[in-house]
């Protein structure tokens, strides 16, 4: 079936005698790794500020929250932010950025488009636990992210392991990553890997633009 691969554990011929008093020696294989990417987009610097800007006069010209997964904020209704000419230098990178780790998922030649929105959180916001189903790849860049912010969580794709006896960063063991927001961030990742956002300890708004990449 495309997609299976084959483990060799041993070369043929490999195995000695077993020394009663010793264990085996054992080799390990780290299956199922999860790959997402981070970029620091230090070029944008002088647009952040403006970029800021132009989000919460979004914000005042249309207040209602959108609602989706966001709690105690505000995000836009508005799901193609990134086509403003404003943000054009910001939708140049997330795309070049994209279509770069598509081709590590083996995606190449493929069109997509930017589906894309702010996601804001006062104090006390945060985003409940989710995914972007259908989408090639999802992500987010970060605007504004004061002391407090809250972290994002991606939650261990792996179903079975919640019910394991491990807690914690070990082998086998069942644990969420935590990813500390930085002001100028962008952050890529699978479109089916749950994830949540801790809530937000600050009375200045911690803002970001989330997308994601759609084939067609």
């Amino acid at each position: 079936m495309a997609g299976n691969f084959t483990l060799t554990f041993r070369p043929p011929g490999s195995m000695k005698p077993a020394t009663p008093a010793i264990g085996p020696t054992l080799r390990y294989f780290d299956l199922f790794p999860t790959r997402i990417w981070q970029a620091s987009l230090a070029a944008l610097a002088p647009h952040l500020q403006p970029w800021v800007a132009a989000v919460l006069a979004m914000r005042a010209a249309h207040p209602q929250p959108a609602g989706r997964t966001n709690r105690h904020g505000w995000n836009s209704e508005d799901m193609a932010v990134l086509e403003q000419a404003a943000f054009a230098p910001l939708q140049q990178a997330i795309r070049a950025a994209c279509t770069s780790a598509l081709g590590e998922m083996g995606v190449r030649d493929v069109p997509f488009q930017l589906q894309s929105w702010v996601n804001l959180h006062d104090r006390g916001g945060f985003n409940f636990l989710h995914v972007h189903e259908g989408s090639l790849l999802s992500g987010c860049f970060y605007l504004s992210v004061p002391a407090g912010a809250g972290k994002l969580v991606f939650r261990d794709p792996r179903p079975g392991v919640i019910h394991g006896f491990l807690k914690g960063a070990v082998p086998n063991g069942y644990s969420d990553i935590r990813l500390a927001p930085e002001t100028g961030l962008l952050v890529l990742f699978p479109c089916w890997m749950e994830h949540f956002v801790e809530p937000h300890d600050n009375d200045e708004p911690r803002i970001s633009i989330s997308f994601n990449a759609i084939a067609g």
